[in-house]
C-alpha cells in the first residue's frame, strides 16, 4: 500500500491534541474526511500489488468520485468565511491528489503498460500507417457526429454540460488580426479511445480532434487549443413544502440539474490565458474553481485501456457461488426459508440464485397474493421491474415503493414507475419530507395454515448489476414478528401510517436512533473488569453527532469500539480522555464495502450471545432523521457465526486495511502501529494472513461452501 498517501492531508487539529469533550473540535470535518476516502481509493493506483488494469480503472474511479463530491459538496457551500476556508483546504487537498494521480499515470502506469504491449500514444508517437488509420477512422466515424460551435457576436457561448470534455478553439480568417473562439464537444461515442487495428494501441479521441481541427474549420488559421471540462451544482433537492406533485417536481428540478451553477472548471497547466479569462468571464468562475491539471482532465477516458481483455493483468475471474443453503432446495425458495432464515453475503454468494430469486418466484407461485418492495436504486435492464409488472398482470397486489430523489438515478426511476404505474403497479413515491432508502422485500403467501409473509431485508441495492461489485448483506426469513414489522413499514411508506414501535425490527427516522443509543448505552452500564463491553460496528460511513458522542462516552467507560469505515468518519479515534478505547479502520480493495453489521455485546463473554444486526443504514445524520430505513436482528447462531467470521478477517486485515489516526488522517494498518487482535477465550482471534485481503479471504471461504 502506498506510503505516499498516508498523513498528507488532515483536518486542521494536530495529532496529539487533547480535545474536550465539549469542544467542537471533538468532530472532524465532514468534506475532509471524504476526501481522505478517496484518497484511499487513489492509493489502489499507487499500490504495486494491485492487478496493473485494475490500477488504471482505480484512476477512473477516483476522478469519478471526485465529480460526485463537486457536484453535491462543493456545490453547497457558501460565501461564509467558515465555507471559503473549508473552500481552500479542499482546493489545496485536491491539487495534491490530482498530482499524484498525474504522476501515478505518467510515471508509472504508462510505462509499465508499455513493458506488456499496451501503448497509449499521442500523435507525435504514430507511424505514417497508424496516422493514415487514425484520420480514416476520424472521417468516417468521428466527424459526422461533432459539431463545431462558433463564438461571437452572432453566435451566444454554448451550454457545457458537467463532466462533458471540450475543446476551446482560437482561430482566425487569413490576413486578419481578430481572434475568434469556437468551441469543439469531444463525444463519449463512439468511443473515448481509438484502438489500432490488431494492437492494443490507442490514442485518445480528443487528441485526435486535436489533430484534426483543420477538417473542422476549413479555410481557417488554428492558432491554438485547448481542452477544459466542467462540473456543475447538482442539488435539485425539491422543496416538500411546495406542495406539488413529487413526480413532475423531480422531472422539474431534473432539467434545472442541467444548468446549475459551474463549480469546478479544469483547464491544462499553463492555459493560454487569453482563453482562460474567455472561459472564466463565459461560465461565471472565479479563480479559485479553476483548476490546473497535469496529465489527463478525465482518467475515466481510460476505460477501454482498463476493459482490455488481458486475465493476467485483471483480478482473477470471479463466478459467485450459489448461495449453500439454497443449493438443494428445488424450486421452492419459500419451503427452504420455513425451514429457517437464510443469510446471504453478495458477491461471494449469487444475486441472482437468491434475491432474484425471491421475486421472480413469487411472481409465479400462485399461493403469492402481494409483493411489496422498495426501489432506491436499480440496474437498467432490472429483472425486478419485469417480475413486479408479470406479478400484477397474473392479478398478484403488487405495491413498489420507488425512491424518485436517488441521486443521479432519479431519471432512471422515473422510467421505472411510469412503467410499472402503466401496468397497474401501486406506485408510491414514500413519506414527505423523508427519503425511501430500506432495501426491504415482503411475500404474502396463502398456505394451509393461513397467510404467512416471507421478506428479505438488505444492506445493498436491488441492482443485479452492482450486486457483482459492492459487498452486501441479505436475510430471507418467515419470521412471524419481523414479518408484521414489515407490514407496518410498507403502510408507513405507501399510506398515512404512523406507526412508531416496531417488535423486533430498527426502523428510522421513528425509533433507530434512539435504540441505538440505547444499545451503546447498555454496554456501558454492563461494562466490568471481568466482562468488559464490547462495540463492533460496520458501515459506509460514520457523522450523527449523538451517535459519536455516545461511542465517547462508552470508550471513556472502558468499552472498546471497532469500527470498520469504508468512507468518511467525523469521529477522532484514539484521542486521550476523549476515544483512546475507539479504533476506526477502512477496508479499501477489489469490492466495495457496503454492508452494515452491528454487534454489541450485551454483557455476554461469548460475542455470539450478543445482539447482531443488519441494515440499510450508516451512523449519519441523514440516515437516522431524514431517511426511511431498516435493520433486521441476526438470531440463528450460526448466522452470527459468519457475521462474526467477516468481522474478524476486517478487524485482522493488514492487506487492505488503513487505521484512522487522531488528527483524521489515515495510514496503512501495517505501518501504523494500531493493528490489533482480539485476544482469546473471546473468540474474537486473527484470521487474516499479510499477504491476503479481506475479499481473497472471503472469496476462499465462498469456494468452501
Amino acid at each position: 500500500m502506498s506510503e505516499t498517501a498516508a498523513t498528507r492531508d488532515s483536518d486542521p487539529t494536530p495529532a496529539g491534541t487533547v480535545v474536550d469533550t465539549q469542544s467542537p473540535d471533538r468532530f472532524l470535518f465532514r468534506d475532509v474526511q471524504w476526501l481522505q476516502f478517496n484518497n484511499r481509493v487513489l492509493a489502489m493506483s499507487e499500490d504495486g500489488r494491485t492487478p496493473l488494469l485494475e490500477r488504471v480503472r482505480f484512476l477512473g474511479i477516483f476522478t469519478a468520485n471526485l465529480d460526485e463530491f463537486f457536484m453535491k459538496r462543493v456545490g453547497a457551500l457558501r460565501d461564509t468565511p467558515e465555507d471559503r476556508e473549508m473552500r481552500a483546504t479542499i482546493r489545496a487537498m485536491v491539487a495534491e491528489q490530482c498530482e499524484r494521480q498525474s504522476a501515478c499515470w505518467q510515471s508509472v502506469l504508462l510505462p509499465t503498460l508499455r513493458e506488456h504491449g499496451v501503448d497509449v500514444l499521442q500523435w507525435a508517437d504514430l507511424d505514417e500507417a497508424e496516422r493514415a488509420e487514425a484520420r480514416a477512422w476520424f472521417r468516417t466515424a468521428l466527424f459526422p457526429i461533432l459539431t463545431p460551435l462558433a463564438i461571437d457576436s452572432g453566435h451566444r457561448f454554448p451550454f457545457i454540460s458537467t463532466g462533458s470534455l471540450s475543446l476551446a478553439v482560437a482561430l482566425r480568417r487569413p490576413g486578419s488580426e481578430e481572434h475568434l473562439f469556437a468551441r469543439v464537444k469531444i463525444p463519449e461515442q463512439p468511443t473515448r479511445m481509438y484502438q489500432f487495428q490488431g494492437s492494443q494501441r490507442f490514442i485518445l479521441v480528443r487528441d485526435l480532434v486535436t489533430e484534426c481541427l483543420e477538417d473542422l474549420f476549413p479555410g481557417m488559421e488554428i492558432l491554438h487549443s485547448m481542452p477544459f471540462r466542467v462540473t456543475r451544482d447538482a442539488e435539485i433537492e425539491p422543496d416538500p413544502e411546495e406542495g406539488e406533485d413529487l413526480l413532475h417536481a423531480i422531472e422539474q428540478k431534473l432539467k434545472e440539474r442541467r444548468f446549475g451553477r459551474v463549480v469546478r472548471l479544469e483547464v491544462p497547466r499553463a492555459p493560454q490565458q487569453r482563453m482562460i479569462r474567455f472561459l472564466m468571464s463565459e461560465l461565471e468562475v472565479s479563480e479559485g474553481e479553476v483548476y490546473e491539471m497535469d496529465g489527463l482532465l478525465d482518467y475515466q477516458n481510460l476505460n477501454p485501456v482498463a476493459d482490455l481483455p488481458r486475465k493476467e493483468l485483471h483480478w482473477p475471474a470471479w463466478l459467485p457461488r450459489r448461495p449453500r443453503d439454497l443449493a438443494k432446495s428445488g424450486n421452492d425458495m419459500f419451503a427452504r426459508i420455513r425451514r429457517g432464515d437464510i443469510l446471504v453475503h453478495h458477491p461471494y454468494e449469487s444475486f441472482d440464485a437468491s434475491v432474484s430469486r425471491f421475486i421472480s418466484e413469487a411472481a409465479s407461485d400462485p399461493h403469492v397474493l402481494a409483493i411489496k418492495q422498495s426501489l432506491y436504486r436499480t440496474s437498467g435492464d432490472s429483472p425486478f421491474v419485469a417480475d413486479l409488472i408479470r406479478a400484477a398482470e397474473r392479478g398478484k397486489q403488487v405495491a413498489v415503493l420507488v425512491e424518485l430523489r436517488a441521486r443521479f438515478d432519479e431519471a432512471r426511476n422515473i422510467e421505472w414507475a411510469k412503467r410499472l404505474e402503466r401496468a397497474g403497479v401501486h406506485v408510491a413515491y414514500g413519506v414527505l419530507g423523508l427519503k425511501t432508502h430500506t432495501k426491504t422485500a415482503l411475500v404474502v403467501r396463502k398456505e394451509s395454515d393461513g397467510l404467512r409473509c416471507y421478506a428479505h431485508i438488505g444492506t445493498g441495492h436491488y441492482n443485479a448489476r452492482t450486486a457483482s461489485l459492492y459487498e452486501d448483506l441479505g436475510l430471507f426469513t418467515c419470521d412471524r414478528v419481523i414479518g408484521d414489522d414489515l407490514v407496518g413499514l410498507f403502510n408507513y411508506m405507501t399510506g398515512r401510517s404512523r406507526q412508531t414501535a416496531f417488535r423486533k425490527m430498527l426502523i428510522a427516522p421513528v425509533a433507530m436512533k434512539q435504540r441505538f443509543l440505547e444499545l451503546i448505552e447498555r454496554e456501558v452500564a454492563l461494562h466490568s473488569a471481568s466482562c468488559p463491553g464490547r462495540i463492533v460496528a460496520k458501515m459506509n460511513q460514520v457523522e450523527d453527532k449523538g451517535i459519536i458522542d455516545a461511542l465517547y462516552r462508552a470508550s471513556q467507560a472502558g468499552v472498546r469500539v471497532d469500527l470498520i469505515v469504508r468512507g468518511f468518519c467525523c469521529l477522532r479515534p484514539g484521542v486521550p480522555g476523549l476515544s483512546e478505547n475507539i479504533h476506526v479502520r477502512s477496508i479499501i480493495g477489489r469490492f466495495l464495502e457496503h454492508s452494515r453489521i452491528f454487534h454489541f455485546g450485551a454483557g455476554r463473554a461469548d460475542p455470539l450471545e450478543g445482539d447482531w444486526y443488519i441494515g440499510s443504514a450508516d451512523w449519519m445524520y441523514r440516515n437516522l432523521q431524514t431517511r426511511v430505513e431498516a435493520a433486521t436482528p441476526i438470531e440463528l447462531r450460526a448466522h452470527r457465526e459468519r457475521l462474526l467470521h467477516i468481522l474478524r478477517i476486517e478487524l485482522s486485515d493488514t492487506r487492505q486495511a488503513w487505521a484512522m489516526q487522531p488528527a483524521g488522517e489515515y495510514l496503512p494498518d501495517s505501518a501504523s502501529g494500531l493493528g490489533w487482535t482480539i485476544a482469546e477465550p473471546d473468540g474474537w482471534s486473527k484470521a487474516a494472513d499479510a499477504e491476503m485481503g479481506t475479499h481473497q479471504l472471503l472469496m476462499g471461504e465462498a469456494c468452501s461452501h
